[in-house]
């Protein structure tokens, strides 16, 4: 099983992470649906918060291929309630790579609900085992995506952080990495979805920050790791200077 280290108050500390592989544990959470449910009854033992709304009802309008649409009533602390459209979603991972020439490996592909060709950083859906309704563990699908859309494999994996990317109506909890010491993969190498035609692009880090600080990437999760990797490439100086 991956192991990483965390801080005491349960964060990660970005030491590195072993690289996973296939034969590391699939995944211990359940799929999107069920991992509501138990967010849920988290909420319930927790200390009341009045803000907190609890989940009353729950009517599903349609299952996709990883994306549940649902429609939630809620009831609020003062006893009044409420409706909210959710969607339902297991998951996802985003890595920020950067080769010897520390230059910042991007994807470009279409994305139809923008309209146009997005310049982003690699990153995918967890796996959902249609069996047993585990999801992927997200070191292990950070791993694949890598090697999936560049064609290259992490000597060095380090998990930075996560965040929800549109807690408003989605499920979805994404994990950031930092990927280095790359190497191409070898002829056993993991290959797009068929349903994916990407591009592989390289930028020196400060001119993929900088794109993104013009506005030429747009794509929220690259966003947030370039801008990720920024603080960690200028804190060094920082601290040198004692700031």
């Amino acid at each position: 099983m991956t192991q990483r280290t965390d801080k005491g108050d349960g964060s990660p500390d970005g030491g590195a992470l072993p690289i996973p592989t296939e034969d590391d544990a699939a995944g211990t959470e359940p799929a999107a649906s069920a991992v509501s449910v138990a967010r849920a009854g988290a909420a319930d033992e927790a200390p009341a918060d009045p803000l907190t709304e609890r989940v009353v009802d729950t009517r599903v309008h349609h299952r996709g291929r990883y994306l549940e649409f649902r429609t939630v009533t809620i009831e609020r602390s003062d006893g009044s309630r409420g409706t909210r459209d959710i969607v339902g979603h297991p998951g996802a991972v985003a890595v920020v790579a950067l080769d010897e020439e520390d230059r910042v490996l991007l994807v470009r592909q279409f994305r139809l609900a923008a309209g146009s060709v997005l310049l982003e950083l690699p990153a995918g859906t967890l796996d959902v085992d249609a069996a047993t309704g585990l999801v992927e563990d997200p070191d292990l699908a950070a791993s694949r995506e890598l090697e999936e859309e560049t064609g290259y494999r992490a000597g060095r994996l380090e998990r930075l952080g996560c965040f929800w990317t549109a807690p408003g109506f989605a499920t979805e909890r994404m994990t950031l990495y930092l990927a280095t010491d790359l190497r191409p993969a070898d002829d056993d190498r993991l290959g797009p979805d068929e349903d994916e035609h990407l591009e592989l692009a390289r930028l020196p880090w400060r001119d993929a920050v900088a794109a993104a600080e013009r506005g030429e990437i747009g794509d929220a999760k690259s966003l947030v790791g370039l801008f990720w990797l920024a603080r960690l490439r200028d804190r060094p100086f920082a601290e040198a200077a004692g700031g």
